[in-house]
């Protein structure tokens, strides 16, 4: 192995550039080169290639997003697409590949070991923290903290007037991002995609809420749990309650910004932790973090196989909210 490519692909993720900074300057420690993939897959399929060097990745662990910016890619789903980028590849001089990303970028990834065979290792990075095989996904930690930060805003507002605010926090399959960022802003109710959502329960408990003596409520919801989103949900709310709703959806701020000191230093061990595990004949794996330490897992696992909410997490969420 005498050149390695590193790239980042799906949706970005604080931490992403900490870790690009570690795998390359960890590889060329170890005596590799390095190859940039520009666009994720789009980029191998495009022939997308930079030589990296020490200088390449030079203040960069303070930035959000990717320098080697990312991109969906259909082309990479067919059998043709993903042969044209193991050409280019092997064109490039490039022996094997380290990825960062989430679902889509490892089983992009490990559809190319099967086809082409090229040695390839994931960092586990995504808001989403969906990831088997890892306690922490990179980027996490920064979303939710950006989360947690605008539910304590508009908790100040919806006390001064009286309001529910339903508050929409990102996470499409799976409730991590709601939960956490739920449990942490004392939200009165966290409506997750694990959970089916009880209108007639939610509405109710509200109330009760308010007969207790609340006068404000945050409801956390999750992206998707319910059939219409969170405005149809917040509306039928409104309706049956009367209650003061407000909607806010957060949206891709969740995403940006300079990651915190937890996703920098486990983007810096996730890209040494890759490297190291391509160095010693590993492939076709994710490198996550479990009980604190690197943990491979095969990359078909870690993208088919469900991650568990903690039930008790949410459990507690509710009876520290009353």
């Amino acid at each position: 192995m005498k050149r390695i490519g590193v790239y980042t692909s799906g949706g970005d993720a604080p931490g992403m550039n900490a870790c690009i900074r570690a795998i390359v300057r960890t590889a060329i420690t170890r005596g590799l080169e390095v190859s940039g993939i520009e666009g994720g897959y789009a980029g191998m399929i495009g022939a997308k290639f930079l030589p990296m060097n020490m200088r390449s990745v030079s203040n960069i662990i303070c930035r959000g997003g990717t320098i080697l910016k990312s991109s969906r890619c259909p082309e990479f789903r067919t059998p043709q697409g993903i042969a044209r980028a193991g050409a280019n590849l092997r064109a490039a001089g490039i022996d094997a590949l380290i990825g960062i990303g989430g679902n889509g970028t490892s089983e992009g990834a490990h559809c190319l070991w099967k086809q082409e065979h090229i040695p390839v290792v994931i960092c586990a990075s995504t808001i989403d923290n969906d990831l088997y095989g890892t306690d922490y996904t990179l980027g996490f930690d920064t979303a939710m903290n950006t989360a947690l930060e605008a539910i304590d805003r508009l908790r100040d507002t919806a006390a001064a007037h009286d309001r529910t605010s339903f508050i929409e926090v990102m996470g499409r399959n799976n409730g991590y991002l709601a939960l956490y960022a739920g449990l942490a802003g004392g939200a009165e109710e966290i409506l997750i995609p694990e959970v089916p959502t009880d209108v007639d329960a939610l509405c109710q408990r509200l109330l009760d809420a308010q007969k207790r003596g609340k006068t404000s409520s945050i409801v956390v919801v999750a992206e998707g749990p319910t059939e219409g989103g969170i405005t149809a949900l917040a509306n039928k709310v409104r309706e049956r309650t009367r209650l003061d709703v407000r909607v806010t959806i957060l949206g891709h701020v969740q995403r940006g910004g300079a990651p915190n000191a937890r996703d920098r230093i486990n983007g810096s061990r996730l890209g040494a932790a890759a490297v190291e595990a391509l160095l010693a004949g590993e492939t076709d794996k994710l490198v996550g973090l479990v009980h604190s330490k690197p943990h491979l897992t095969p990359l078909e696992e870690a993208y088919t196989k469900k991650k568990p909410i903690d039930q008790k997490m949410l459990d507690l969420a509710y009876v520290l909210a009353r």
